[in-house]
């Protein structure tokens, strides 16, 4: 979901959001968004006034909150603040205390924890709260969330200067997830690996890649490891090169049919 200052609405940003929630969430979503703008605004002017004393230039209040639930159904959360891109106080739930950045955080977390209010309200919502509303959300987009599509790998190679470089590149993945490894025999070689990013396809899937160098006479000792939720299994991958000797004989040997084959035909 998305809002902002300017359009002041809560908006979907995937069609399953869209579809999913009960009528008049995207009206109570619209208030707690504007109640939390206002709040941020009122949060930044005291830490330019009163913390640290800034004025004159742009500053940022950002925060950064969230819950996840683990497979063995327990709960964990954080919750972040922070100014102009430096941390200012963070809280764990499994803690259920504050830690303050700098000197001017302490004032806050000793306020916070001493009334109590922002503990019990931190400790409700990321416990009670945020689950409850992420069992809800992962309910209305199960069929996009938990899809997979397991990647299409190529392992190329290329030789040059008296070095094989050995690419293992993974096509079309979703989730975002995946393990992709060199390995010399059977040992993983990650130290002499180097690995492209998980990018985007405009498709919603995925692609990324790994490489590494090798001697040319040690090709058939590598194997790429590929492993994603999407595969039943771990997938082990090898270059192999393509052999213009390979094609000759098909090519051999379709000349001779052709040749025969006029033969025949023109033998009158």
């Amino acid at each position: 979901v998305r809002y902002d200052s300017e359009r002041r609405r809560m908006e979907p940003q995937t069609p399953w959001m869209a579809a999913g929630p009960e009528p008049g969430y995207w009206d109570r979503q619209t208030q707690n968004a504007e109640g939390s703008r206002i709040v941020a605004v009122a949060d930044l002017e005291r830490a330019e006034r009163g913390w640290y004393n800034w004025s004159g230039r742009l500053h940022t209040w950002q925060r950064l909150y969230g819950c996840d639930l683990l497979s063995d159904r327990s709960v964990r959360g954080s919750s972040r603040y922070g100014f102009d891109g430096q941390d200012f106080i963070s809280f764990e739930l499994g803690s259920g205390s504050f830690v303050a950045a700098d000197g001017a955080a302490q004032i806050t977390k000793r306020k916070w924890e001493h009334d109590g209010i922002m503990v019990d309200h931190l400790t409700n919502y990321l416990g009670n709260i945020c689950p409850e509303w992420l069992r809800k959300y992962v309910g209305y987009g199960q069929e996009a969330l938990e899809r997979k599509e397991p990647p299409d790998v190529h392992v190329s190679g290329k030789e040059e200067h008296g070095i094989l470089t050995l690419s293992c590149h993974a096509y079309g993945f979703y989730p975002g997830i995946i393990g992709i490894n060199w390995m010399k025999r059977d040992e993983i070689r990650d130290q002499e690996t180097e690995w492209g990013g998980i990018v985007p396809n405009s498709d919603g899937t995925f692609h990324s890649w790994a490489r590494i160098e090798a001697l040319p006479g040690e090709r058939e000792q590598y194997r790429c490891r590929v492993e994603h939720t999407g595969m039943p299994e771990p997938g082990i991958f090898a270059w192999e090169p393509e052999s213009v000797w390979n094609s000759t004989p098909v090519l051999v040997a379709v000349s001779v049919i052709a040749l025969l084959y006029w033969a025949v035909n023109n033998s009158d």
